[in-house]
């Protein structure tokens, strides 16, 4: 594994509020996980609107209809509906759960309306402080938000809860003392679960990209071995200079085709073609003009065949050619095509040396023959005949002891 991941797993990754230290870590995990974020923060508006709605019923009993039951039930109206409101805007506008001031403005209105029961309500002392609690660890468990955000909203809510509760007659200091000692340590639950649950996320979520980064990498080193393999294949079946099929690979793909042509009873003809005084030019121009004389000429005979022959290079400058299905008229007619396009060949690097010729020989696979050895000995022997009768033309073996001699 590189260094780098090692060091991002070993870092402390987290700051004081269970946030990524890296800015673009963190943008990347609120991106992420904005959908939940969204989601979450509808279904606890959802929740807090309608369970403080409810509420209503129990004003009703205590305080029976009157101004004071109008009062609360304005006030949980008005609460409940800005819950509702903002629970639609995000659903609407998922991105609106990341910004501070929708969040913030539902905190504001929940914490206060909930502040403003309190001199109207007439439960005792302990049902407020349980309320104060349950509002408290809320915060924390239900609102996504960032850790100081919450944090601030909660000291809002101990501070209005000891003014409101203050002002009442029935509640004793001690009581009050209890109460903010109960919502100290919410306090403190709350903001240990919390880091802990955000640690818990954010870990996850950047061993996640670790392992992401990771197969990456690997799927690269994949990418990179397939690429090597197919180039090692290429190169162990292709003739460096020339591009066209190297001799064990020439081999390897007409014995298939032999076994094909066996299999078929079609015919499968033998060229061998030759460069004509290709030493002369060699030692006059040198090697590098030889090799792509070569390279030009290997070209050439590729580009007259069809897409079924198998062309390769034998060695030095001699050339090899299997036909499949090409009787001796076919052969025929694709070696002078081949013969005259390479007479055609003009390389200004040659100057005044006479124009480039092959000579080819042809034969083809007997019935009772079952390798290719003695169509090519026939075809290398049709070859140097060829030569013999003044080079550049094409000369067919039909048998051993038949041959017959195409003058260019």
């Amino acid at each position: 594994m590189a260094a780098g991941n090692t060091e991002f797993r070993e870092a402390p990754l987290l700051d004081w509020r269970a946030e990524f230290q890296d800015s673009t870590l963190e943008a990347l995990y609120r991106r992420t996980m904005l959908a939940q974020d969204a989601r979450q923060l509808v279904l606890a508006l959802c929740a807090i609107s309608g369970i403080f709605f409810i509420f209503s019923l129990a004003d009703l009993a205590l305080v029976g209809f009157n101004g004071e039951f109008l009062a609360l039930l304005a006030i949980r109206a008005f609460v409940a509906m800005s819950c509702l409101s903002l629970a639609l805007a995000v659903k609407l506008q998922p991105a609106l759960v990341q910004q501070s001031l929708p969040v913030n403005l539902a905190y504001f209105v929940g914490i206060s309306g909930l502040l403003l029961t309190i001199p109207l309500h007439p439960g005792t002392g302990g049902l407020h402080i349980a309320t104060m609690v349950v509002a408290c660890t809320t915060l924390y468990l239900l609102m996504p938000s960032r850790l100081p955000w919450i944090l601030a909203w909660n000291a809002y809510l101990a501070l209005g809860f000891a003014i409101a509760l203050g002002y009442r007659p029935d509640i004793s200091l001690a009581m009050l003392a209890s109460g903010l000692l109960l919502l100290g340590f919410a306090n403190l639950l709350g903001w240990v679960t919390l880091t802990r649950l955000n640690c818990l996320q954010r870990r996850q979520f950047a061993l996640l990209i670790e392992e992401r980064n990771i197969n990456r990498q690997l799927q690269a080193e994949i990418d990179e071995r397939r690429q090597l393999e197919r180039q090692l294949r290429i190169m162990a079946s292709t003739d460096h200079l020339t591009g066209i099929a190297n001799r064990r690979h020439f081999f390897e793909l007409a014995e298939r085709e032999l076994n094909r042509t066996k299999r078929e009873e079609t015919p499968l003809a033998i060229c061998m073609v030759d460069i004509d005084l290709f030493k002369e030019l060699n030692d006059h121009h040198g090697h590098a003009v030889g090799d792509l004389v070569l390279a030009t000429i290997a070209s050439c005979c590729a580009s007259v065949l069809r897409d079924t022959d198998i062309i390769g290079r034998y060695g030095g400058e001699e050339f090899i050619i299997a036909l499949p299905q090409a009787d001796t008229a076919t052969a025929t007619r694709i070696a002078e095509r081949l013969r005259r396009k390479v007479s055609g060949l003009s390389l200004p690097m040659l100057g005044d040396t006479p124009m480039l010729s092959v000579t080819v020989g042809i034969s083809h696979v007997a019935e009772d023959e079952v390798t290719l050895d003695p169509a090519m000995l026939r075809a290398d022997e049709a070859l140097y005949e060829g030569k013999a009768q003044g080079r550049n033309r094409v000369v067919v073996a039909d048998a051993p002891s038949s041959r017959a001699a195409i003058e260019a």
